[in-house]
């Protein structure tokens, strides 16, 4: 079995946990309403969840297949649009190639870019883990901004700004994370 490297808590890490408003228990004003077949990304938790996809889940570099899975995962957390997650059996990792330590994130560890096919950082995935996190490893995720990301046959578009991976698909409203002077949320 891998060994998977373990990142520990620190204060800096559970402050930056801490300072988040919003927590899916309640809604904010200026949360979009939903309707019988939509959801809020206002309602998703924090601490972020793991949650198994029922969809098929797709992504190519025009029409070069990169991944498919039925065995995909998706972490939902409040305000942002859900990010799925791929194994690593389902990937062609002879299209992927590793870049740079590009990110931490607070709750699940440290990213490493991924160049998907020719394309620089199309995704990422997490080498260095916080606990509660542990089983997305070395699983990887692609940016819908650099490549056609599609749950079941829906082309999803990208979570506004240019930092978070979130897939966004027609059953979700917001606004959703990403944008100039939502850093608090």
């Amino acid at each position: 079995m891998q060994q998977i490297p373990i990142l520990p808590e620190s204060d800096q890490i559970l402050g930056s946990r801490a300072k988040w408003q919003y927590n899916g228990e309640e809604r904010p004003v200026f949360a979009e309403p939903t309707t019988e077949t939509q959801t809020s990304v206002w309602d998703f938790p924090r601490p972020p969840i793991i949650e198994p996809v029922s969809a098929v889940l797709r992504v190519f570099n025009a029409k070069t297949l990169i991944a498919e899975t039925e065995k995909g995962v998706r972490v939902m957390e409040t305000a942002g649009a859900p990010t799925y997650y791929f194994p690593p059996s389902d990937v062609r990792m002879d299209l992927v190639g590793l870049g740079e330590m590009a990110s931490i994130c607070e709750w699940k560890g440290v990213a490493q870019a991924l160049h998907v096919d020719g394309v620089k950082d199309a995704g990422w995935r997490y080498v260095r883990m916080f606990e509660a996190f542990a089983e997305l490893y070395e699983w990887p995720s692609f940016y819908p901004k650099s490549l056609l990301c599609f749950v079941d046959t829906e082309l999803a578009t990208h979570q506004p700004g240019g930092f978070y991976g979130g897939w966004v698909t027609n059953e979700l409203t917001g606004p959703i994370k990403g944008r100039p002077g939502t850093e608090e949320w």
